[in-house]
């Protein structure tokens, strides 16, 4: 008990006493009054309850006083959980605005989507073509051109596997659910493109590197963010997101096939900005594939 933070000690003292167990009236007895230090660590842990995670973080309490001594107060200084060296990559590389877009999802739920699959083609083939040191400086290229596209357009970066990519643009950030379609098809685009630019860096035609799409909407998707001591990650469950990845495998030869869920998302501004006409796109079927 500090006499710092008490303006009347004895009384206090015998207030705080009547809080206490009378078993242990003879304990609280026989403690002296001491001030706290001026200053103390400590380490907090707690919940990122958003996401679910732990977090560690150490604070620093520090009293504070004027010229004359006297007590005003105190200052908790908080330690980010990581190094300066970590916290500067991340915001030399991360965009703050996904950043943000990735915390409006940190708690589960069911959210109308536009769910874009990337995939590149034939990569087998240039994995054994180029060296192992090449294959992976290609890969990471085609990554961040990838991510950059679906930044770009509003959308939130899901997983990665191999050299695909999963993305997510949510009605809610985009403001409707033809912005957020339109959104995604944007981000097809934009990533086709890009793939001339990331071949050229990586000494291959433009034909070496083809991109198929698969584009569809999912109507009650649960979106939310899994974050764990390694990463964090934003995902999805749903029908819809199986029924994306196999549109995305049937598009091969560089296609970006679209589902008529996510066509007819669009409104006429948004169609007429992409070149489409929603009320005059006919829809080939889809063969099954093996199981369905």
């Amino acid at each position: 008990m500090g006499r710092g933070f008490l303006p009347n000690g004895r009384e206090a003292r015998a207030q705080l006493r009547e809080l206490v167990d009378v078993r242990l009236h003879e304990v609280f007895d026989s403690l002296s009054p001491a001030d706290p230090p001026e200053a103390i660590s400590y380490l907090f842990r707690g919940l990122y309850t958003g996401a679910g995670a732990g977090v560690e973080i150490r604070n620093t309490r520090v009293r504070v006083r004027d010229a004359t001594g006297r007590l005003l107060g105190s200052v908790v200084l908080s330690k980010p959980a990581v190094g300066m060296a970590a916290l500067t990559r991340m915001a030399a590389m991360g965009d703050v605005k996904h950043f943000e877009r990735m915390q409006r999802v940190a708690k589960p739920g069911r959210r109308p989507a536009a769910v874009l699959f990337a995939d590149l083609e034939a990569s087998s083939a240039l994995s054994r073509r180029l060296s192992t040191a090449g294959y992976f400086s290609l890969g990471r290229r085609i990554t961040r051109a990838a991510d950059q596209s679906v930044i770009d357009a509003g959308g939130l970066v899901g997983r990665h596997v191999g050299d695909g990519v999963v993305a997510f643009f949510l009605s809610e950030t985009a403001g409707s659910e033809s912005a957020a379609a339109r959104a995604c098809i944007e981000a097809a685009r934009s990533i086709g493109k890009a793939m001339a630019g990331v071949a050229e860096r990586s000494d291959l035609a433009p034909e070496d590197l083809v991109m198929r799409f698969g584009l569809h909407w999912g109507a009650t998707l649960y979106v939310g963010q899994i974050a764990t001591s390694g990463r964090t990650e934003v995902t999805a469950l749903g029908d819809e997101v199986n029924e994306g990845a196999r549109i995305e495998a049937c598009a091969t030869g560089g296609r970006a096939l679209a589902s008529k869920e996510l066509l007819e998302r669009l409104e006429p501004d948004d169609a007429a900005a992409l070149g489409l006409d929603p009320d005059r796109v006919t829809y080939p079927a889809r063969r099954p594939a093996h199981g369905d």
